[in-house]
């Protein structure tokens, strides 16, 4: 039996869910200590418990709840202007060398998704471009870049219910990078012995950066929150405009890359006019843009969709599971220092390696509330898993198209 009813929530009436289950979030995670104990983020948390609500109901109740999810993308899109915002010249001059060398790990884990996907694909009798879908493509690029190449691979590969199976390995991808973060990080912190920066409260402690702990309490002003508000609405405008631009060229970018680039533009150009970005404001508002994107995007989940997926998929999924939870343990935590900030990086990883870049950010979240900020990895993973991922995602999905299997 069908579904044989409905209820539709309106724009305001997904917000006012969205908000609930924020608040809801931050009770699970105080009353269940394993959400704790592993640093589920609290978005992460609620939203899976509504999306497999929503499912049991639909499912045994023949009852489905549908939200008007327009106020996602300017959400997210406001939040990847803060944190363009956030990028001054001079931070990221400052992390180079470790923004290229978490760069370079993150090509790595790039091929090896799509070699997993391709070779698991090849083995158990699928289309390679059923395993690209199940690679890089939905786990590093999300539901945009799936739904982009799942038209490809259908028109000019042959991969029949390409788009289907984009959009379901894209949400199982969201979902597990949201719960895998938490636990990688506890593990690899654990073996640091206690080599941790801590939670300092003292009165001489420096206010936390960015988004580096959300719940700390930030002074700011009307006038500064104005002014970061139109700083982003400028952004949002200005990325419209460049990704118009650029729609239909070899350099085509998603809007969200061009939000981001808009702001750094825009942060660097008023520093040299002598105008100083108000960090804390931009710390607010980009948390605020975050969470409810996050909370929205995660109860929305259509989950029986992953029902689509055949059992084939399913056991290259969880290969490619494992395989970024060991490379984020073997290779990212290792190659980035072996230390506390590299445990936050491994935990973002893991975020943007099967999510997206939202995820990795509440993920380092959830680790850093826990156990103290790490400055350097949230300048660094956010730069790369907004903007030079999708650059080097597609170079390297356009080099496998390449190979004689396709």
């Amino acid at each position: 039996m069908g579904v044989t009813g409905q209820l539709v929530f309106s724009n305001y009436g997904t917000l006012v869910c969205a908000s609930l289950v924020l608040l809801l979030g931050r009770k699970l995670v105080e009353w269940i200590a394993p959400l704790r104990t592993y640093s589920i983020p609290e978005p992460v948390a609620a939203g899976l418990l509504v999306a497999f609500a929503t499912l049991a109901l639909r499912q045994f109740g023949h009852f489905e709840l549908k939200f008007d999810t327009s106020l996602q993308t300017p959400l997210m899109l406001a939040f990847f202007a803060t944190i363009g915002l956030s990028a001054n010249l001079a931070s990221l001059r400052a992390g180079g060398r470790t923004l290229a060398l978490f760069l370079a790990v993150v090509v790595g884990m790039l091929i090896m998704q799509n070699t997993i996907g391709v070779g698991l694909a090849m083995l158990l009798g699928l289309p390679p471009g059923v395993g690209l879908l199940g690679g890089s493509i939905t786990l590093a690029g999300g539901h945009g870049t799936g739904a982009a190449w799942g038209h490809v691979m259908a028109d000019r590969y042959g991969v029949q219910s390409a788009a289907e199976i984009a959009m379901a390995c894209a949400t199982f991808g969201l979902v597990l990078g949201g719960l895998l973060g938490g636990p990688v990080a506890r593990y690899l912190v654990g073996r640091l012995g206690g080599k941790v920066p801590g939670a300092d409260t003292s009165a001489s402690a420096p206010a936390p950066e960015g988004f580096e702990q959300p719940h700390t309490v930030r002074l700011i002003t009307a006038q500064a929150l104005i002014e970061t508000v139109a700083m982003i609405a400028i952004c949002l405008l200005g990325g419209e405009i460049f990704a118009s631009w650029l729609s239909g060229t070899a350099f085509e970018l998603p809007t969200f890359v061009c939000v981001l680039f808009t702001g750094v533009i825009v942060r660097n150009a008023l520093s040299l006019v002598g105008y100083e970005v108000f960090d804390r404001s931009l710390s607010v508002l980009g948390n605020v843009s975050l969470s409810l994107f996050l909370a929205m995007a995660l109860m929305a989940l259509r989950l029986w969709d992953l029902s689509t997926l055949a059992v084939p998929m399913v056991v290259i999924l969880t290969v490619q599971v494992v395989a970024m939870a060991a490379y984020a343990i073997f290779v990212t935590f290792r190659v980035m220092g072996r230390n506390y900030d590299a445990a936050v990086l491994a935990a973002g990883h893991c975020g943007f390696g099967l999510g997206a870049t939202p995820t990795a950010i509440a993920n380092m979240q959830a680790v850093t509330e826990r156990f103290g900020p790490s400055h350097i990895a949230f300048l660094i993973v956010p730069m790369v898993g907004a903007f030079f991922i999708d650059i080097v995602n597609a170079i390297i999905i356009k080099g496998f198209l390449s190979l004689p299997i396709f």
